[in-house]
């Protein structure tokens, strides 16, 4: 079973190259962040002409997750994190899938901090790891993936000296995510490759992807009954240098069958 995540920055600006990659790689199960659009300019018919159902929470103008599926039942859980009924951003949607629950989410940035922006980030990253642990108390294959807008260690950027006042690399934001880990969770990339430079992100400006000067924000966290069935990993690099696409590159996991 592949799985896949993408922030696509903009379902529809850039539904092209959103298609070419599903068609190019075929992964069985897609979570997609930052679609920027509202609930009903969904690009459900071009999905599905592309093989694909899906559920999604939209919003106008910014944020936007969705799960997308090959030949696979959707069993929608969620689209919001419990306990978090005031928050008006659509970031979390939820499912079971072929016997595995995948949460899908697209994390504040934070940024200016400090400020309020950071301030929500810690608040959401807070009720994310609550909603974690009883995950995992509950015992279901679980994957939770997507863009964390975390940089976990200096491993994972490019001149992490330039970031450390930024709010995806601030020691708040690390020691959150290094919590949410301890908790069980496997980060999949850096269990197949511990050691590499691994990045999914590039910003558009300052020929940053040209240079490789990038960073590692989109992860995937596997509980502890999934993590022995973890067979691969990887990121779709290319993709991230054709024409008008995302800033971000998909990443993808594979796992054995149970």
């Amino acid at each position: 079973m592949k799985i896949a995540t993408y922030n696509v920055n903009g379902v529809n600006g850039h539904l092209p190259v959103l298609l070419r990659w599903l068609n190019e790689t075929t992964p069985d199960v897609v979570c997609l962040q930052e679609l920027k659009a509202p609930q009903e300019k969904f690009p459900e018919e071009a999905m599905q002409a592309a093989g694909y159902n899906a559920i999604w929470h939209g919003q106008k103008s910014w944020n936007g997750v969705a799960i997308l599926s090959r030949n696979l039942a959707i069993k929608e859980i969620r689209r919001a994190l419990p306990g978090n009924k005031e928050d008006t951003h659509s970031r979390y949607i939820e499912a079971i899938i072929n016997g595995i629950t995948i949460g899908c989410l697209y994390l504040p940035n934070g940024n200016p901090a400090p400020g309020p922006k950071f301030d929500y980030k810690l608040r959401w990253l807070e009720c994310f790891t609550l909603h974690a642990a009883e995950l995992l108390a509950a015992g279901s294959p679980t994957v939770l993936t997507g863009d964390y807008n975390i940089i976990p260690v200096e491993q994972d950027v490019y001149k992490p000296e330039r970031w450390v006042e930024d709010a995806l690399f601030r020691p708040e934001v690390r020691a959150a995510f290094k919590t949410l880990l301890a908790q069980g969770w496997t980060d999949a990339i850096r269990k197949l490759y511990p050691n590499d430079k691994v990045y999914t992100y590039w910003d558009y400006f300052r020929n940053a992807y040209s240079r490789d000067a990038g960073l590692r924000i989109d992860h995937f966290l596997l509980s502890p009954n999934l993590s022995n069935r973890l067979t691969g990993a990887g990121v779709n690099g290319n993709v991230r240098g054709w024409e008008k696409t995302s800033d971000h590159a998909p990443v993808w996991i594979t796992l054995s069958d149970d």
